[in-house]
């Protein structure tokens, strides 16, 4: 594969991957400092030979489906910039529904509500609620180091104060209490035809296998002793998994259930509250 020699003919090369252009443009502008509009007008701005090199590798790489944000090195999310790695799974839109819904919840408590993260991966929920509600004591588990790393680059490069612990779920939690717990927890059944073109994220992160359930329940089996009466437990879940949710939040004891739907109008977040 020839190298580019210019912005025209790395746009060119990317079309020949079948990469969309907006990617294209995007790679380009990131590796060169500039925005898209400066490419459009220098298109015929030479590339170096090893730039061009790494834009060929990324190209390829994006065009065989890696994230463009991993290529990035960051995603957008809730007005956030946020670093992100293979070892997090890249924010997707449809999850700032669940932060919308604690924000909501969080402006009906007392001056300083306490709210925890499980499963943060690169912080995105836990540093878009303390960003948009400082007051909230937050606080976020993970059980990979890895993207606790990522997640604590990005609270200390936004200055955000949040506390990260390290463990599995309620693990690292043993005694505390808090207003609201929220989750994006795996969901995806293990025999979900979508998986494999997502084989470039953290699979543990995506799937706990079989039918996808097994971490919700967990949470919501655990959480009534990490709540204090009248705190909600929220989670996002699959499209078709909102009735099994309902009918383990029921069973568990949480009354007030209620459901949010994503961007694309589909079930997305569940939640219930823990009497009082």
């Amino acid at each position: 594969m020839t190298a580019p020699v210019d912005v025209s003919s790395a746009l060119s090369l990317a079309r020949t991957l079948g990469l969309d252009r907006l990617d294209a443009q995007l790679l380009l502008a990131a590796s060169l400092k500039q925005n898209r509009a400066w490419l459009i007008s220098h298109d015929d701005a030479a590339l170096a030979p090893a730039l061009a090199a790494k834009l060929v590798e990324q190209m390829t790489q994006r065009a065989a489906g890696m994230p463009l944000a991993y290529l990035l090195g960051e995603q957008e999310f809730h007005g956030l910039r946020l670093t992100v790695t293979p070892d997090t799974l890249v924010p997707r839109a449809d999850t700032e529904t669940l932060v919308d819904w604690a924000l909501e919840l969080l402006t009906t408590m007392g001056s300083a509500p306490s709210l925890v993260d499980l499963g943060t991966g690169s912080g995105a929920i836990a540093l878009a609620i303390k960003a948009s509600f400082p007051a909230a004591v937050v606080s976020a588990v993970d059980l990979s180091a890895a993207a606790l790393a990522v997640a604590r680059g990005n609270a200390s490069r936004l200055n955000l104060d949040v506390s990260f612990h390290q463990g599995d779920w309620w693990q690292p939690l043993a005694g505390e209490r808090f207003d609201v717990i929220v989750s994006n927890p795996p969901y995806i059944a293990g025999g979900d035809p979508h998986l494999p073109a997502l084989r470039h994220e953290p699979i543990g992160a995506l799937t706990p296998g079989g039918d996808g359930l097994s971490d919700l329940r967990q949470l919501i089996e655990g959480a009534p002793a990490h709540l204090r009466p009248g705190g909600w437990l929220l989670l996002e879940h699959g499209y078709d998994q909102a009735p099994a949710v309902a009918e383990a939040l029921l069973a568990r004891g949480f009354a007030e259930l209620g459901l949010r739907r994503d961007l694309g109008g589909q079930p997305r977040v569940s939640a219930g509250r823990w009497p009082i």
